[in-house]
């Protein structure tokens, strides 16, 4: 391959990796994540009998310190052969707010807490199982 036939297949690939994504995209509908990189109550895609056990439950209680967020999924920890590894908030724009890690091998139950000072709007809940893929709730605070 000579220098220019070289110069000209990395333009086309370069232009190719920033024009595809973009109309690959432009027919998406307005929840194009859900069943592709986490699954909800409505779109649980090929784990539509895990929805009990892994939609992460959210619970809300307002107070003087601010908002207690309690997250609860409704999973067994069963070691490191099957469980949640963490409880993610994302506020309403997907943007991180906190997260809770678990410990297979000494946690009883996936129940995190956390506690948001001044938030209001959509509140997003990101259950994560290491067989079950990625869930996500959401409650308006």
């Amino acid at each position: 391959m000579n220098r220019r036939d070289f110069v000209y297949l990395g333009l086309f690939s370069v232009g190719g990796s920033v024009i595809a994504p973009r109309i690959v995209l432009a027919g998406i509908p307005a929840n194009p994540m859900a069943g592709g990189v986490y699954y909800t109550k409505d779109a649980p895609g090929r784990w539509g009998e895990k929805v009990g056990s892994h939609l992460p439950g959210i619970e809300l209680d307002k107070g003087a310190g601010g908002t207690t967020v309690r997250v609860v999924t409704g999973h067994e920890m069963k070691g490191y052969e099957h469980y949640i590894i963490k409880h993610v908030l994302l506020d309403g724009n997907f943007a991180f707010l906190d997260e809770h890690a678990f410990d297979p091998m000494q946690d009883k139950a996936p129940v995190s807490t956390f506690t948001l000072q001044d938030y209001s709007g959509p509140l997003y809940a990101i259950s994560l199982c290491n067989r079950h893929d990625t869930w996500l709730n959401v409650i308006e605070v």
